[in-house]
């Protein structure tokens, strides 16, 4: 099965396969962000490093099978957070997750994050739209798939309810099509020739 590049980068941040040997990064930024998390992430609840490390053992996993491609986010040579790419919304789609450790919040860092896994995910075979799914309440998510060029089409009931302290229970739809991106794309490559 085609894959995408194990690094990638975009703008001012790095997007690298997460390894093993990132299990104290990694920790440290779920530790520093547990207050940022817990609203939204189900297992954010019950952090801990033997969880840490079966998150990182499962994303190799996945990434060789096909069914998430997970990357942690560096900055500065730092990782501040985690995104993936997750083939959970049916033939030709790929779903965008992500967090951020708090203090880099509000520098359009996740965006650019998400901009890089967008170029990626419509590179691979077959996919013809990327969505982003985030709770109702969770404002800054939808935020982030609006500033990266996503269209809202829907918002349904959670299957399984509110799962955290934040939560709505209200699932906000966000996709982007192939065709959207490659217009997108050629707007944005017309505009830097002209400048």
């Amino acid at each position: 099965m085609e894959e995408p590049a194990e690094s990638l980068r975009s703008d001012q941040v790095d997007l690298r396969r997460w390894r093993m040997s990132d299990l104290g990064a990694l920790e440290r930024a779920i530790h520093e962000s547990l207050d940022h998390l817990v609203p939204w992430m189900p297992w954010a609840a019950d952090p801990g490093r033997r969880q840490t490390a079966e998150f990182l053992a499962r994303s190799h996993e996945t990434w060789e099978t096909g069914a998430d491609y997970s990357y942690a986010i560096i900055s500065d040579a730092e990782v501040i957070g985690s995104c993936s790419l997750m083939r959970r919304i049916g033939a030709g789609g790929l779903e965008i997750g992500y967090w951020i450790h708090p203090a880099r919040t509000g520098r359009g860092l996740v965006t650019m994050a998400v901009a890089g896994l967008v170029d990626a995910g419509f590179q691979l075979d077959g996919v013809d739209r990327i969505e982003i799914h985030h709770d109702a309440a969770n404002h800054a998510s939808g935020a982030v798939a609006r500033r990266s060029g996503f269209t809202e089409i829907g918002r349904e009931p959670a299957p399984e309810g509110p799962l955290t302290s934040g939560e709505s229970g209200i699932d906000v739809i966000w996709r982007m099509t192939a065709d959207e991106w490659r217009s997108r794309t050629a707007r944005t490559t017309a505009a830097r020739r002209t400048h």
